[in-house]
């Protein structure tokens, strides 16, 4: 039988597969495709390998998304990540997992999703925003949101269906109006690729080209967090996330082609806010506002998600007795207080540390990390099915006999997955060696933060 916490059973479950698929593209699509283009076509400025970016990562992201879907699918827990690698490794390594979730890779994004923010906000005043002033603005959001989300108000179904629609409309604007403008010059073009890199530079800089491409794909596994709210999570969550990753690279590859049909491959990688170019070249001032609008709403929606999804890991280890206790409690509107406030405002320092893209760096060289080894858990667990070994101490997950969903063409798309994550955080600390040596720094202090806890450990009946 799968363990039922005490938290567990105050939540309901109201999710249903549309919810879950919902949920799974709002996590995903909330700033990285509307800025990170203009990061990737500095990389690599070329229309083929911009385009191939955005396709490869896509691949990359259904990969993990056929790994999700089966670890999901063996579990009924909020926790997600936490959860899988508790039972399938050791409670140490889940929690430097939560640790780094909660200082680098969720804060880290929802810091540089709210500069995209404050970004856009200023492109609808017709100024543009300073970092120190886009930081500024990210981190009145963050607190708003925060302050908000402790007092109760939920980011239910409904609420996440409308941010979606809403950045579905945003997108479908930007595409249809995109193309209604003349391509670029084939100058633009031919300035971009009259170079001839080596083979070695090409590769690291498609592989560059990679970390804010991951950053923008990142976010489908959160919804594993709120598997405890989920009907029949053994068979929703498994496909709501294949049908919302599906969506989301369709998404993408519309969003990056328009893009670069309007800018060209050069002024596509001088511009910090493209989809706002696009819009005003196809119509004017007033485009620009409308996807400024859009696109501010968009992320709006995705850090209210992020603020209400992710403190579900705080939660889970300090049910475990790893984290501070008061994490575990819910306030009168039953969601956990502390554990959201925690959230925003770790964020809000993150946003003060740095610009956009060192945040970005942040981020991925620590996630790709986790995201490799929480897909050594399909292994682990398929083993383990095979020995009828039981799981570590202090992993209550009951062995199953076979998950509901398998990933296909396992173990090659398995390993092709963590073969990917390997050569994202190769390209990362290559590339930026001080930014990622930061994260990884950052990640590290978690061990000996769980030894401290492990020495307090009262876990929460």
């Amino acid at each position: 039988m799968t363990r039922l916490t005490s938290a567990e059973a105050h939540l309901a479950r109201r999710l249903g597969l549309f919810d879950i698929t919902m949920i799974v593209m709002g996590g995903i699509i909330g700033a990285g495709i509307f800025i990170t283009p203009y990061i990737v076509a500095q990389q690599v400025p070329s229309t083929i390998l911009i385009l191939g970016a955005w396709a490869f990562g896509g691949l990359v992201a259904l990969a993990g998304a056929f790994i999700y879907a089966e670890l999901s699918s063996q579990s009924s827990v909020s926790g997600g990540q936490y959860v899988y690698l508790r039972d399938a490794f050791h409670p140490a390594l889940a929690f430097v997992y939560g640790w780094a979730l909660l200082l680098v890779t969720q804060s880290g994004g929802m810091a540089a999703v709210a500069v995209t923010f404050a970004k856009y906000v200023c492109a609808l005043g017709h100024t543009q925003a300073s970092d120190n002033f886009a930081a500024f603005l990210a981190a009145i959001a963050l607190a708003v949101l925060t302050i908000i989300n402790c007092f109760g108000v939920r980011a239910g179904s409904t609420t996440q269906n409308l941010f979606m629609i809403l950045k579905l409309i945003a997108i479908a604007a930007l595409v249809l109006f995109g193309l209604s403008v003349t391509s670029a010059p084939p100058s633009a073009v031919a300035r971009s690729t009259s170079s001839a890199p080596t083979l070695w530079n090409s590769l690291t800089a498609f592989g560059a080209a990679l970390i804010p491409v991951q950053f923008a794909y990142g976010g489908w596994q959160t919804s594993c967090f709120v598997a405890g709210e989920v009907r029949e999570p053994q068979k929703n969550l498994p496909r709501g996330l294949l049908l919302g990753v599906l969506g989301v690279i369709a998404v993408y590859l519309s969003v990056s082609f328009v893009c670069v049909h309007a800018l060209g491959p050069v002024g596509l990688s001088q511009t910090r806010t493209p989809a706002s170019s696009v819009m005003q070249l196809a119509l004017g001032e007033n485009g620009a506002r409308i996807i400024a609008a859009g696109i501010a709403v968009s992320t709006i929606g995705f850090l209210s998600q992020s603020m209400l999804t992710t403190p579900r890991v705080y939660f889970a280890m300090a049910e475990d007795g790893l984290f501070f206790a008061s994490l575990a409690k819910l306030n009168r509107a039953r969601v956990p207080a502390f554990a959201i406030a925690l959230q925003g405002a770790v964020a809000i320092l993150i946003t003060f540390s740095g610009r956009y893209e060192q945040i970005l760096n942040y981020v991925v060289s620590v996630d790709v990390i986790f995201f490799a080894l929480t897909a050594g858990c399909v292994f682990v667990f398929r083993h383990r099915r095979k020995t009828d070994s039981p799981p570590p101490a202090a992993s209550p997950m009951p062995v199953q006999l076979a998950p509901p969903f398998r990933v296909p063409g396992h173990p090659v798309t398995t390993l092709f997955f963590i073969v990917a994550c390997c050569a994202m955080l190769f390209s990362t600390v290559y590339r930026y060696p001080h930014n990622s040596l930061i994260g990884l720094g950052i990640m590290l202090t978690g061990l000996p933060a769980y030894l401290f806890w492990k020495t307090r450990r009262v876990p929460i009946q």
